[in-house]
């Protein structure tokens, strides 16, 4: 044995390890140029490259660190080796609210929508919301003794439409009473869009708005003799204010009082919104007394009024009576003015160009302007459509057999866009189809005469729904607050939601349905709201105008919180 070899062994020695050679024998050639067995062929050059660039990385771990910039470097090498002769096509689902998807809603949720019963009684039910604070009552107060002499003589010139003459009255009335001053019953512009020529007394009951205020505001239909002398029978020559919108009573008695006592006759024009709201409670009882005590249709448009009513009550007998009346701002103008697209069709283009054209000579082409249709829809401010208002009544419960009393002027492109609210509704009827041709016939050319033959209608409605804002709802809503205890019944819909629900084809009809009640419900319980100080006590009549019944010291801490 080995003397080296310590380790006991079975008799067979074991060779030492031999020695590491410098190569692999792989890679030794033989004389021939062949290689040896168990050898691989020659490689190319690129396998070469990245067998020592791989080799450089594994030794060098750090240039891990220049990575990112030979990937870069090698993808800017590849893209200038691609044609970009033709370029990938890219869809993208148009913006929210750009297209008008409603009929495409409608076409998914009609089946189900008319094959659910399962609120048929709505109309009876639909006004749940209790007020902790009690119901109100108009509680107005009248003078019951004389006025003092007059310090003079008040002409205003009223603008606007129906409504927002009203606004004027109420004001003047209020600015007349608290200067102590002769109210010259108010004179009625002319209005381009209206366009109509009626006179306070083709509207409103003259004699009974004099009668009514004869002991809070001396009210006269024309200015005495002796005073239009004095400038010359010409209502041009008469000192004409230029009042600031909401301005404030304190105002009036600063600026105006004085030079009504030195001239004996003033005149205020234009004369619309030119008193603040926040007022004190003298001024807003005499708005109060003019809105809701003095100012009464003419008789005319009174008779017809309640006609109507009368026989939307017929039709609605098997709701005991209870009808819905909505107010549609679907006409041309308003379709116009919104920008929005709705068939996006280039007869509408036209129509719609036109129509701004006319109304609001280039003030929707002004260089800059940028008009974003999708934007105004998303916002709310896109008016409803007969469609949109007819699915939204749908889902908030209203049947087949609810009677609808539509309020509006033209209908947009009537025919066609009518068609599905008639098919949701087809007890609806308008003015036109309750009255006959010789009825309709003294109002037909008067725009704020056949508005108010509208409002008679939907004032004594059970529920009224408005669709766009406006003038015409608010005075509504303060109305029937005023005649309703303090709740105005009225359905607000929240537009921006309506909106996103529109804009979504894919919507089944229960989460539809569970959205428009959600609607109603806030509806409901919106109908108690109190005036705060820049409200308009034409839309808020409590507490101005109205006083609470049944009151308690738990009632009062619930409302004034």
């Amino acid at each position: 044995m080995h003397p080296y070899n310590r380790i006991p062994s079975s008799g067979q020695s074991t060779p030492s390890p031999p020695p590491s050679p410098l190569r692999s024998p792989r890679l030794r050639r033989s004389k021939q140029g062949r290689f040896a067995a168990g050898q691989q062929p020659g490689r190319t050059f690129a396998q070469r490259l990245a067998w020592l660039i791989l080799s450089v990385l594994l030794r060098r771990q750090g240039i891990f660190l220049f990575a990112p910039l030979i990937y870069i470097s090698g993808m800017l090498l590849y893209m200038g080796t691609v044609s970009f002769d033709v370029v990938p096509i890219i869809k993208h689902r148009p913006a929210p609210g750009s297209v008008y998807r409603s009929p495409q809603v409608y076409a998914k949720l009609r089946r189900e929508m008319d094959s659910d019963n399962s609120t048929s009684d709505t109309i009876s039910t639909v006004w749940k919301h209790s007020y902790k604070g009690g119901e109100w009552q108009p509680c107005v107060n009248r003078s019951s003794g004389g006025l003092p002499e007059s310090n003079g003589y008040i002409y205003v010139e009223a603008n606007g439409g129906l409504n927002q003459q009203r606004t004027s009255i109420g004001n003047a009335v209020a600015v007349a009473g608290y200067l102590n001053a002769t109210l010259i019953i108010p004179h009625f512009h002319y209005h381009s869009i209206w366009r109509d020529p009626s006179k306070f007394k083709d509207i409103y009951d003259e004699d009974y708005f004099i009668t009514t205020l004869e002991n809070d505001v001396q009210v006269v239909n024309t200015i005495p003799e002796y005073i239009m002398e004095r400038f010359d029978h010409n209502m041009s020559n008469v000192y004409n204010f230029r009042i600031k919108a909401w301005s404030s009573i304190q105002y009036y008695r600063d600026a105006v009082l004085p030079k009504l006592l030195e001239e004996k006759l003033i005149r205020i024009s234009p004369f619309a919104n030119r008193l603040s709201f926040d007022a004190p409670p003298a001024v807003q009882r005499l708005r109060c007394l003019a809105n809701y005590e003095a100012l009464k249709f003419s008789s005319p448009i009174l008779t017809l009024g309640e006609s109507l009513v009368a026989r939307m009550k017929k039709l609605s007998a098997n709701n005991s009576g209870k009808y819905i009346s909505v107010h549609l701002r679907f006409e041309e103008d308003m379709v116009a003015f919104s920008c929005c697209v709705f068939d996006g069709g280039e007869e509408e283009i036209q129509d719609m160009s036109a129509a701004r054209e006319r109304g609001w000579r280039g003030k929707f082409t002004k260089p800059g302007r940028v008009i974003r249709p999708g934007a105004i829809r998303i916002n709310g401010k896109c008016p409803l459509t007969p469609l949109e208002v007819g699915l939204m009544l749908r889902g908030m419960g209203f049947d087949k057999s609810t009677s609808i009393y539509l309020a509006s002027g033209k209908i947009y492109k009537s025919e066609k866009t009518m068609a599905p609210l008639f098919e949701m509704f087809p007890l609806l009827q308008t003015k036109e189809m309750l009255a006959s041709a010789e009825e309709l016939a003294p109002f037909k050319n008067y725009s704020s005469r056949m508005a108010a033959i509208d409002y008679t209608v939907c004032l004594h409605s059970e529920v009224f729904v408005t669709t766009q804002g406006g003038n015409f709802p608010h005075f509504l809503m303060g109305h029937r607050r005023y005649l309703y205890g303090g709740h105005s019944k009225t359905v607000r819909p929240d537009k921006r939601k309506l909106a996103l629900l529109f804009d979504n084809p894919n919507i089944g009809w229960k989460s539809f349905k569970r959205q428009m009640l959600n609607m109603r419900a806030h509806s409901d319980a919106k109908g108690f709201e109190l005036k705060r100080p820049d409200d308009s006590i034409y839309t808020f009549p409590c507490p101005d105008c109205m006083c609470r019944m049944n009151k308690s010291e738990d009632s009062r801490s619930s409302s004034a919180t």
